[in-house]
């Protein structure tokens, strides 16, 4: 048996979302922009992980798996984090793909 890690994400994550539908594939970079933007509105107001659990009432390892993309949280979970950050969500239009 190999010692090698193997990743329930495989090894290239760009070549696995090429296999995604478009539809998937918007979701996916909501998804990653969503965790993105939480992690960076955090670390610009200079807040712990520790300290936005105290301002939002939601854990810090839920805050932690959310900003590692590791898990799907309630839209109220999410609202209840960005509250503290000074963020909203935006329902708006996708861009149309091209072509």
């Amino acid at each position: 048996m190999s010692d090698e890690q193997i990743s329930p994400k495989g090894h290239n994550w760009d070549e696995a979302r090429e296999l995604l539908l478009p539809e998937e594939r918007a979701v996916s970079n909501l998804r990653v922009a969503m965790m993105v933007e939480l992690a960076n509105a955090r670390a610009e107001k200079g807040i712990s992980q520790k300290k936005l659990e105290e301002m939002s009432g939601v854990k810090q390892p839920v805050i932690a798996r959310m900003e590692k993309g590791y898990t799907n949280p309630r839209l109220d979970t999410v609202l209840k984090v960005l509250a503290p950050l000074g963020k909203t969500l935006y329902i708006g239009d996708l861009p149309r793909a091209k072509g």
